[in-house]
């Protein structure tokens, strides 16, 4: 193993964009904060403020704020899932997206909460159960929790309903329309919450802000990407089963792209289109302006995607993500462990440092179920001559004579190759999901700070 030198870390802080500094990334990221509970908060002081006071009783009342605040975080959804950069910057869209899921969870409780508080103590105001006879505002209301309901259920077991990606995306998205337009109708029609004008602007702000997104994502956005395709140049097989696809801009190069980052891809499809999938750029800012995305079919679109003929057509939506060298500039030094097809954002970061000519230490560990797998292994030792990278393969099934490290990597493999000096430097994790957690939990126990720990979500959903 190398021995750590002295860190040179002036190129990579030239390269670091004013608005990626730490501090402003904590108040960008603390603004948001505020600024989504100030906008599930702020209804309710409306409500409460622009009177008549509810006159239901407690539990009565309890249940209409459990509505609201279904409602508020319902449309707090689109915000989150429209890939706004103003809110994915500080996070990362992993980070976003996985909010997204679990509050999504949390609208829906809100929502049987709701119904159940009603149907437990006061049913009549719930009329029949029979949507052929029930008042249609009811009606409305419960299609709207039909609808959120099948959302969480499709989303959670997408994979044991047998659901191609594309056909999921559709039937969300479809879904998340028809829940919030009859939940809208629900609350216009039973007209509790818009009985003063105050009340009415309130709900009317909430809709134009769902419809805008809806707007800017499915409408605004692609026409953008029409306006500046792209066109595949080559199609590269690599080790593993990987296909690397270079794309060359026929329009405006991709803006503002830092090592380590993902955009969603279409090929050959309309930029209208639901069906795209987010791949990591395999290449560094520095080697643009063509992009580099390094492709393994492992399901869905993505095996069509893999054997992609030169010259086909390409849309570029990103870039996304927060997985980069570019917010650890003062670090001196970088440990990055991948999994598989998760050298991808690895390897970007290390083109990256390679363009700056970034002296700083980096130990990478590289693990892959065999030694034909390894993806780039030859790139990886070209950069060891050129880089102060100390490189371990792990190799879970190893050929015969193998003299590396061999199985998985674990608290043994993590003590044998990381000095203790190392426990302060970033640690960028990216792989499958049990590795990159079951790493998470090791690393800690071996005295690395959360704060030192980046890692990669591979899916989004």
């Amino acid at each position: 193993m190398k021995a750590p030198s002295k860190p040179t870390t002036r190129v990579a802080r030239a390269h670091q964009p004013a608005a990626d500094r730490p501090f402003d990334v904590v108040i960008h990221a603390t603004a948001l904060l505020v600024l989504g509970a100030g906008a599930v908060v702020a209804p309710f002081a409306v409500l409460h403020y622009a009177g008549p006071a509810p006159t239901g009783g407690g539990i009565w009342n309890f249940s209409m704020g459990l509505g609201f605040g279904a409602m508020a975080l319902a449309a707090l959804q689109f915000a989150l899932t429209g890939r706004l950069r103003w809110i994915t910057h500080p996070f990362g869209a992993d980070i976003v997206y996985l909010a997204h899921r679990y509050l999504s969870w949390g609208a829906v409780a809100l929502m049987l909460g709701h119904f159940g508080l009603l149907y437990v103590f006061h049913q009549p105001a719930l009329g029949v159960l029979n949507p052929l006879e029930a008042r249609w505002e009811l009606t409305a209301g419960r299609v709207g929790l039909g609808c959120f309901l099948a959302l969480i259920v499709t989303s959670e077991f997408r994979k044991r309903l047998h659901l191609r990606h594309e056909w999921w995306r559709r039937l969300h998205l479809g879904l998340a329309i028809s829940g919030m337009i009859a939940a809208t109708a629900h609350v216009l029609g039973v007209g509790n919450l818009t009985d003063t004008p105050a009340k009415r602007a309130l709900w009317l702000g909430v809709t134009f802000g769902f419809v805008a997104v809806l707007v800017y994502t499915h409408l605004i956005r692609p026409w953008f990407s029409a306006r500046n395709p792209w066109r595949v140049v080559s199609n590269t097989a690599e080790r593993g089963g990987v296909h690397t696809l270079e794309l060359e801009p026929e329009g405006r190069a991709l803006h503002r792209w830092k090592p380590g980052q993902f955009a969603w891809l279409k090929i050959d499809r309309s930029p209208y289109s639901l069906v795209e999938h987010p791949f990591t750029i395999s290449t560094a800012p520095e080697k643009g302006p063509n992009l580099a995305f390094s492709i393994k079919p492992l399901g869905d679109h993505s095996a069509e995607l893999a054997q992609t003929p030169v010259g086909a057509r390409a849309y570029v939506d990103g870039p996304y993500g927060a997985f980069s060298i570019d917010r650890m500039a003062k670090a001196p030094g970088l440990v990055m462990i991948a999994g598989g097809v998760g050298i991808t954002p690895i390897l970007a970061n290390l083109h990256a440092l390679d363009a700056r000519g970034d002296t700083r230490p980096v130990i990478l560990i590289y693990a892959n179920p065999t030694w034909e797998e390894a993806s780039f292994r030859e790139e990886l030792d070209a950069m060891k001559r050129r880089l102060n990278l100390t490189l371990v393969h792990v190799i879970e099934t190893p050929p015969e004579g193998w003299q590396g490290a061999q199985g998985r990597v674990n608290r043994e493999t993590l003590i044998q190759h990381l000095p203790a000096d190392t426990r302060r430097w970033p640690h960028l994790l990216c792989g499958p999901g049990p590795m990159v957690q079951a790493l998470r939990h090791e690393l800690h126990d071996l005295g690395v700070k959360p704060r030192h720990i980046d890692y990669e979500i591979f899916e989004l959903v």
